[in-house]
């Protein structure tokens, strides 16, 4: 099976009410901000700060998808699962605050109202975790995060990536992200579930 990829060019100048819309969106944003061996400007820095493009055209895309739902009565909203990916340094970056945009600004997408998730008071974000709750529209949602090498994944390097996979649509996320015979080499792991 191949998998067919359109480039749409700049995120900035991506509508994603004028796109088709995927299943599964795969993305992230560039790492430079975030990396411990960069200036830390995190989101806040012009390249890192594209997580909020990323974010703004997954909002965009499942209104779109609502709206043609409310039409024609059919299916859940698209996409379902959306799938980040970083530097490590995403859990520390503006000490542990960019992490938690990072998850609140997802769990925004399907609960606009939703606060901000808490920040670990002691000891920074666990390499591994997971949120669940139920969005606006009424269908439960779940976040799972968990940080990779890619020295398990055959790759003849040590690369050590965050992961960040989301159901909007389910509680599928830490089933698909923790099954051992999905991942690489085990890691602590911490759970949070959101009312």
């Amino acid at each position: 099976m191949y998998l067919k990829m359109k480039h749409l060019g700049d995120i900035r100048n991506i509508d994603g009410s004028a796109i088709e819309i995927p299943d599964i969106v795969c993305g992230g944003s560039p790492c430079q901000d975030l990396s411990v061996a960069g200036k830390r400007a995190g989101f806040e820095g012009e390249r890192s700060g594209l997580f909020y493009e990323y974010i703004r055209v997954v909002k965009e895309l499942r209104e779109s998808s609502a709206r043609n739902l409310r039409t024609t009565n059919t299916g859940l909203i698209k996409p379902r699962y959306m799938v980040l990916e970083n530097v490590p340094g995403l859990y520390s970056s503006a000490e542990g605050k960019d992490f938690q945009a990072c998850l609140t600004e997802i769990i925004r997408i399907v609960q606009p109202n939703a606060p901000d998730v808490p920040k670990p008071d002691r000891g920074g974000w666990s390499k591994s975790g997971w949120l669940s709750g139920m969005g606006a529209s009424g269908c439960p949602f779940s976040v799972a995060w968990r940080m990779h090498d890619a020295q398990f994944w055959r790759v003849p390097q040590r690369r050590k990536r965050v992961c960040v996979l989301v159901d909007f649509n389910g509680l599928t996320a830490p089933k698909i992200l923790f099954d051992s015979e999905l991942r690489g080499a085990s890691d602590e792991g911490g759970t949070l579930l959101l009312e």
